[in-house]
């Protein structure tokens, strides 16, 4: 029967190829968008349109109509309704209803829901028996048997990426972006129909030294609040509220996987250069040159640096106990570790090189300053609690380093102090 079909046979093919592929399906399976496409012409063939009134039909709404089931209790397919229908990233139709596909898929509750359907003649009546394949009862069988066969297979979706769903399945990239309380971070806005775009990021910021951000991107949510139909001044305001407090973003990519532009930007950017002659794509942060030779995590560069060793420097951690503390350091003469160290967004890691073995992790609030050695252009210090949660108030003790060149020492220093306002130079 599925034979006599197309899309039957669009979507059996589809699944086979997602099987072959083996493993879990995530939003990189080159099938997964294919697969959604003809789930939702399937549930969308057939559907009678109302005589009258404006609103026209869509697999959503029979589907948001669907009964809650009879225990009183909450049941995986009500809970994916109710959570599609709460997005506040999907406000047509259609985005809730591929939403909701998306967490069916994950669920695994899809066949669940077109049984119910099939149960519930008032939703049924949707569906022209004729032209459909959900109002048929002879090809409603071998539909529900493809869709068990994508029970028995593992989805791994990003559910949170769903703010293009409105206008397309393809989906964009997306990062987080953790940073320290900070006075500004350094990105200039354009709100660009309902979207938050970063059209600048400026020279010696938080968000430039972090090296995360770039123009082009969108703003999707500021600690867990949607920026989706943001209004003018939102992001501004939602940060004003959150001043002094570290701040996570979701970053949707101006670049997609294969590093053209993402395609359903394409009508907002031609909007924002519209607005802004002057605007450009940017293709990597200002601060890391284009081939440098360095190792890269996440994004984010690594030095390869020598740790010279720690010592304690009491109670107090300003910048004046660096002209002693490095000295003391240097004169113990302490075995020498090769280490990679890790600027981040709102930490500064430190790992053995040799075994990847993670020898300290301070995050910039324990950070009490750093600098420079004032003999030697290569060599650095930074001073962290050791003991912050002491009742008798903190200890501090200095951390030295030396880095393969002036320059490098300069840039690590320089990002450090970006991560906390309250630290000072010495040099």
């Amino acid at each position: 029967m599925a034979g006599k079909e197309p899309l039957l046979s669009a979507l059996k093919g589809a699944v086979l190829q997602l099987r072959e592929v083996g493993g879990p399906c995530t939003d990189t399976s080159p099938h997964l968008v294919s697969l959604c496409q003809r789930l939702e012409s399937i549930l969308r063939k057939g559907l009678r349109q109302p005589a009258w009134g404006f609103r026209r039909r869509d697999y959503w709404h029979w589907l948001e109509q669907l009964p809650a089931g009879t225990s009183g209790r909450p049941t995986p397919l009500s809970m994916s309704i109710q959570k599609a229908g709460g997005c506040e990233r999907t406000r047509t139709a259609q985005g809730r209803g591929r939403y909701f596909l998306r967490l069916a898929l994950q669920g695994k509750v899809l066949a669940v829901a077109v049984r119910e359907l099939a149960q519930t003649p008032g939703l049924l009546e949707f569906y022209d028996p004729e032209s459909s394949i959900l109002g048929s009862e002879g090809l409603r069988e071998p539909f529900l048997s493809l869709l068990l066969v994508l029970t028995e297979m593992d989805f791994s979706l990003d559910l949170q990426n769903c703010s293009f769903l409105d206008e397309s399945w393809l989906l964009p990239v997306c990062s987080t972006y953790e940073t320290v309380p900070c006075r500004a971070l350094g990105m200039v806005l354009r709100y660009v129909e309902g979207r938050v775009f970063v059209t600048k990021v400026l020279p010696e910021s938080q968000a430039e030294v972090d090296e995360v951000v770039l123009a082009g991107d969108i703003l999707d949510e500021i600690n867990g609040c949607s920026l989706r139909y943001a209004h003018s001044r939102q992001a501004g305001d939602i940060l004003q509220k959150l001043k002094g407090q570290p701040l996570i973003f979701r970053l949707l990519r101006w670049r997609w996987h294969d590093g053209q532009v993402y395609e359903p930007l394409l009508p907002y950017l031609k909007v924002l250069k519209e607005k802004e002659p002057h605007f450009q794509l940017q293709h990597s942060p200002r601060h890391r040159g284009e081939g440098e030779p360095r190792q890269l995590r996440g994004g984010r560069l690594l030095y390869n640096l020598q740790y010279l060793g720690q010592t304690s420097i009491g109670t107090y951690g300003g910048k004046e106990v660096l002209e002693q503390a490095i000295p003391a350091v240097l004169e113990g003469h302490l075995a020498v570790q090769e280490v990679l160290f890790d600027v981040k967004e709102a930490e500064v890691l430190v790992q053995e090189k040799a075994s990847s073995k993670l020898l300290c992790r301070h995050p910039y609030p324990t950070i009490s300053c750093v600098g420079r050695c004032t003999w030697s252009s290569r060599i650095f210090a930074f001073c962290v609690a050791s003991s912050p949660e002491s009742p008798d108030g903190s200890t501090f003790d200095c951390l030295v380093f030396a880095s393969s060149s002036e320059q490098e020492c300069e840039e690590i220093v320089g990002r450090i102090a970006a991560g906390f306002k309250h630290t000072e130079w010495f040099v």
